[in-house]
């Protein structure tokens, strides 16, 4: 620990197994951490000998767990170094029953936006893993959650919606905009943590969406609501791109949130690549190639996308790609604020740099990005933690951060040289001489993007490698039959987790967006 932080006592904020309770706590920073979970048991009440969760949250309310004498230290540095007045630690008495799971008392409501993130890293060595036997990088539980989300009008115009399947507090607040009643649902298509996307068609145009459907009552404080706006935002910004998934419109009832957003029916990466295990290279060319372009535009408004994985790339009718889920965007990555320092991502895809907790822009997207191509070219992640030691581990989670960290990347012998080439520059584990950190120049004249026309790939003038198989109108063949053969209805409403709401957090969520209505789409 640094000289000018030791002995200086740290304040803390301590919540006890989930609950309001409070207890006062100091941590001194010359603790070890045998000491520092003593005291902690002895100030909560627990049993000496029993196990004991620890986790602090960094200055966006991120849970990191303390579990080791360098994640102590790290803590405390992390309050010296930002000038924090204390640390929030949330204490749970007792361990996960399996490595990875929530400890006793934990839930995803104690923290904010980012306990999604959690939940990922929960379940990423978990049986969901298994249910992709074609392919090797750790799944975050695949749930097919591939659409997203904005805020709302203190307008008391309430309309009832004529929607058969909806209780009759799901009411519209808009005036003007569209509502629950403008749609027939269609098909279930998704279901996460958190939401559930619906398949849905708008009665006056017999156009498809996808509906992305969030409960109010799971955004729960006002970081949740900027969480949803800044989605809502990189949404609007994405319309029309042609590889990003444009929004439609947005509104809400007393208890839920809409989003509307484009209908892409070819699947996406991940369930493509269950099938074929590994791609050609002109194939990953290709795909790679129209995500640098979607990466390109998204970092150009100051934007990074930072969850770039499989299952985030979908294929339309046509195989070209379109990138959705921007729940882990990051606005105004400009000026004083081009760095972030917040630790998210799914984790086979995280950057070193994000592990070190060193600060980060752009150059996170693009070491995804080299995940993620050579998944798709060599069948496998580049992380392979499937040895005798990966059996042995308490934590394949910390394995897997280690081997990210410090493991030499092997290529393949069955790659090209240039294939290899470009996926050690992506893969350089140096953001500073990464390859695409000096710009989409240098990305385009890598000799294995070369031979492309980059103009008309830009117009989606290239003809795709691939054409997803899509039977009727609907194409559900590319979406889990799991999800598909539900009933699409939404569930009654809670009248007491109604009265919790507070609507004002939503005041200007409904919007139309003029980008992507016709004349016949008009309210």
């Amino acid at each position: 620990m640094p000289k000018s932080v030791q002995n200086i006592a740290v304040q803390a904020k301590v919540y006890v197994s989930g609950q309001h309770r409070r207890v006062p706590f100091a941590v001194e920073s010359d603790w070890s951490c045998q000491t520092f979970f003593q005291n902690l048991r002895t100030r909560c009440q627990f049993n000496q000998t029993g196990a004991l969760t620890v986790k602090w949250l960094d200055d966006e309310d991120d849970p990191c767990t303390i579990s080791s004498q360098l994640e102590l230290d790290e803590a405390i540095r992390y309050i010296h170094v930002n000038k924090l007045n204390y640390i929030k630690l949330h204490v749970f008495n007792g361990s996960p029953e399996i490595p990875g799971q929530r400890p006793p008392g934990e839930t995803k409501a104690m923290y904010r936006k980012n306990a999604r993130r959690l939940a990922k890293f929960k379940r990423l060595f978990k049986s969901k893993r298994n249910e992709r036997p074609s392919i090797e990088p750790p799944s975050n539980g695949y749930q097919n959650d591939m659409y997203s989300s904005q805020k709302f009008g203190n307008n008391t115009n309430i309309n009832s919606s004529t929607n058969s399947n909806n209780s009759s507090s799901n009411q519209q607040f808009s005036s003007g905009q569209f509502g629950l009643a403008h749609f027939e649902l269609v098909k279930v298509i998704g279901r996460g943590s958190y939401a559930k996307v619906l398949l849905c068609r708008l009665k006056s145009s017999k156009q498809l969406y996808a509906m992305k459907v969030i409960k109010k009552e799971t955004i729960s404080d006002e970081e949740d609501v900027d969480w949803v706006n800044t989605e809502k935002k990189v949404f609007e910004q994405a319309t029309n791109h042609p590889f990003l998934v444009g929004m439609h419109s947005c509104f809400q009832t007393v208890s839920r949130l809409f989003f509307v957003i484009e209908y892409v029916n070819g699947g996406d990466l991940m369930f493509h690549m269950q099938r074929q295990r590994k791609l050609p290279e002109d194939h990953a060319r290709f795909y790679s190639a129209e995500i640098i372009l979607a990466l390109d535009f998204l970092h150009s408004r100051y934007i990074v996308y930072r969850d770039l994985k499989l299952d985030n790339v979908l294929l339309d009718s046509q195989g070209h790609i379109k990138l959705t889920d921007y729940g882990m965007c990051k606005e105004g990555m400009h000026g004083e604020n081009a760095l972030t320092s917040t630790f998210c991502g799914t984790p086979n895809y995280i950057a070193p740099e994000i592990l070190r907790g060193s600060p980060y822009g752009f150059s996170v997207d693009w070491w995804a990005l080299g995940v993620l191509m050579y998944e798709m070219m060599a069948g496998k992640s580049p992380f392979d933690i499937n040895d005798a030691h990966a059996a042995t581990a308490e934590n394949s989670e910390e394995l897997l951060f280690q081997v990210i960290l410090e493991r030499p990347i092997r290529m393949p012998r069955s790659l090209s040289i240039p294939a290899s080439k470009v996926l050690k520059r992506f893969l350089d584990k140096d953001p500073d001489t990464r390859l695409g950190c000096s710009g989409l120049n240098d990305i385009q004249s890598d000799s294995f993007f070369r031979t492309l026309d980059w103009g008309k790939l830009s117009k989606k003038q290239v003809i795709p490698p691939f054409r997803p198989t899509i039977s009727d109108e609907m194409g559900l063949d590319n979406f889990d039959t799991q999800f598909t053969t539900e009933v699409p209805r939404l569930t009654p409403d809670d009248p007491e987790a109604i009265a919790k709401i507070n609507q004002a957090d939503f005041e200007d969520f409904n919007f139309n967006n003029p980008l992507l209505l016709t004349a016949g789409q008009s309210v």
